[in-house]
């Protein structure tokens, strides 16, 4: 971030930076604790979940109005108008993230006390920590302005929906062969498409991060193996469609 002559203006840019990895923090930390509550069939976690999420909410609404603050008094141009609204793309997309984090929280209480066998929740758990690594990186990128973190995090994307095809496959036989399978493995169905909907933001933030460097835009067409609305099943005398 290039120096200003008015001070001020420096301290202003960096102020919404600083949200902006703060809220990527307690997204990073409610996006674990989620998958935790999941695993270890922890409600208090899950709740506590649901509740920081409106926490999230908060640093976004702060990060938007300093950043629109910014803009009416300093009129910004090129690069430092880039940053400004990257860092408010950047904040819409770790709020969803938040909300997808608070959503497998929710699936979490609702499934408590259901027949819930531990392999069924290793895909998940390794579907999250790719996620989480993903996340990660892009905030690292964001953080030191290093485009070709964010374009190789970008490039990665098609390796969390191959994953999640494969996890839909998987519990969709478990939903066959045991009809006690049913109902958790529908609620972890929807936690594992909420944890790949979280691969597709961090992918977002990285194609923010790389416009934000370098002024340029990513092609719109980016690497997707997400082919679970295309998933067959066969079965003994049947077939099953995802």
């Amino acid at each position: 971030m290039p120096d200003h002559t008015v001070t001020s203006f420096d301290v202003e840019l960096k102020d919404i930076g600083r949200k902006v990895v703060e809220m990527g923090g307690q997204a990073e930390r409610l996006v674990a604790d989620s998958v935790t509550a999941l695993i270890k069939r922890d409600i208090a976690i899950a709740q506590k979940v649901v509740s920081l999420d409106a926490g999230i909410d908060q640093v976004q609404r702060e990060i938007e109005e300093k950043s629109v603050l910014v803009i009416a008094k300093r009129q910004p141009v090129a690069s430092d108008l880039r940053e400004i609204v990257a860092a408010i793309r950047i904040a819409n997309d770790l709020e969803r993230i938040g909300d997808l984090a608070k959503n497998v929280g929710k699936r979490v209480i609702a499934i408590e006390g259901e027949y819930h066998p531990q392999k069924l929740v290793r895909g998940v758990e390794h579907m999250s920590d790719l996620v989480l690594e993903q996340l990660k990186e892009v905030l690292d990128a964001y953080a030191a302005r290093n485009e070709r973190k964010a374009l190789d995090v970008w490039g990665r994307d098609d390796a969390i929906d191959t994953m999640y095809t494969s996890l839909f496959r998987e519990l969709l036989t478990y939903m066959m062969e045991d009809p006690r399978n049913i109902s958790v493995c529908t609620h972890l169905l929807f936690c594992a498409k909420n944890i790949e909907r979280m691969g597709d933001h961090a992918t977002n933030i990285a194609e923010i991060v790389y416009y934000m460097v370098t002024g340029q835009t990513l092609p719109e067409s980016r690497p997707k193996a997400d082919a679970s609305s295309d998933t067959t099943v066969a079965f003994p005398g049947k077939t099953v469609q995802g």
